[in-house]
């Protein structure tokens, strides 16, 4: 009903979704996706287990192996760390407890979406996306090591690896390469397709919401909320937006032309560590074919959030090379 009421609206925002999506998400993560399947041919994962185990164990309470979905899903953006995260509980390589704590911590935005798109594209100064990049990596550490508590009690992994897959199992050689790079270019197409719907789908709702005026309705009831940490009412809507679907919700607060910067860069550090409920959906997808609980993720994000946005502030208000307000 109301993709006919607003049908003009609607068509717009679809459009804006597409095309953020072929210029932005595209190019920034489809090398990187092939990339990281290719990677899995490869003994990159078991290289990676037996010199990282003294470093994950302590800090992240997860085998070595956990290292990979959390370098990648750094490099490579959201949702590539759930990918590896799934495939790995799948291949018996960590246990259910092993990643849930993973999933957690391990999908994350990627350096070209923030520097690139936020920081150049968005707010034209690098030094904002190097900034947000950091914040947001150091938000990511610092849920990991808070959930290395995760259901610490349960059993002890076993090391069991299922031989049937073949992400794992079938290395890179001169005589498959073109299998390999064909079955990896499909994967990451698949996935890129499945973020451009889910970016597509969800830049209609919000030009629904907004149309429809609940958006507006939403956004004045946690105005006071907002005025409890001296955030101008004008970000409410933006907020929403962002919380509902990350890329749309950062192009808006951006935008917003307001007397201290920091304000945008802080909000915009807080939904990036987040990364709203159509990437939650998107994880949902992944983790809910290996049956590995939702739940520590949605916690995480929101912790990751919050920890992103008091990064951001502590370095804004300490360090006079990021004092943007100037």
């Amino acid at each position: 009903m109301f993709l006919l009421i607003f049908s003009n609206s609607n068509l717009s925002s679809a459009k804006t979704g597409l095309t953020l999506w072929a210029n932005s998400v595209v190019p920034s993560l489809l090398p990187f996706f092939i990339a990281t399947e290719l990677l899995g041919y490869t003994n990159i994962i078991s290289l990676l287990g037996k010199s990282l185990t003294k470093f994950m164990k302590p800090i992240f309470n997860v085998p070595g192996e956990g290292a990979f979905p959390f370098i990648m899903g750094i490099i490579s953006g959201y949702p590539m760390g759930a990918k590896i995260v799934s495939t790995f509980k799948e291949q018996s390589i960590c246990t259910n407890d092993e990643c849930e704590r993973l999933i957690a911590f391990t999908n994350n935005s990627g350096p070209l979406f923030i520097i690139g798109t936020i920081g150049v594209g968005l707010f034209k100064d690098a030094k904002i996306g190097f900034l947000l990049f950091l914040t947001h990596i150091l938000a990511c550490i610092t849920v990991g090591f808070l959930f290395r508590w995760w259901k610490s009690n349960k059993r002890k992994r076993t090391s069991c690896i299922n031989v049937n897959n073949k992400n794992f199992q079938s290395k890179i050689s001169l005589s498959n390469l073109g299998e390999i790079l064909a079955f990896s270019i499909m994967n990451s197409i698949n996935t890129i397709l499945l973020i451009g719907g889910f970016i597509v789908l969800f830049s209609v709702v919000i030009s629904i919401l907004d149309d429809s005026k609940i958006l507006q309705f939403f956004a004045n009831s946690i105005s006071p909320v907002l005025n409890v940490f001296n955030i101008p009412n004008k970000f409410a809507e933006g907020i929403l937006t962002g919380l509902i679907e990350v890329t749309n919700g950062v192009c808006s607060v951006s935008a917003i032309s307001n007397k201290y910067i920091s304000t945008n860069i802080i909000i915009c550090a807080f939904l990036l560590g987040f990364g709203g409920i159509s990437i939650t959906l998107q994880i949902l997808s992944i983790t809910s074919k290996s049956e590995i609980s939702i739940k520590p993720y949605i916690f995480g994000k929101l912790l990751q959030g919050v920890f992103a946005a008091f990064y951001t502030y502590l370095i804004i208000y300490n360090f006079p090379l990021f004092n943007l307000n100037l």
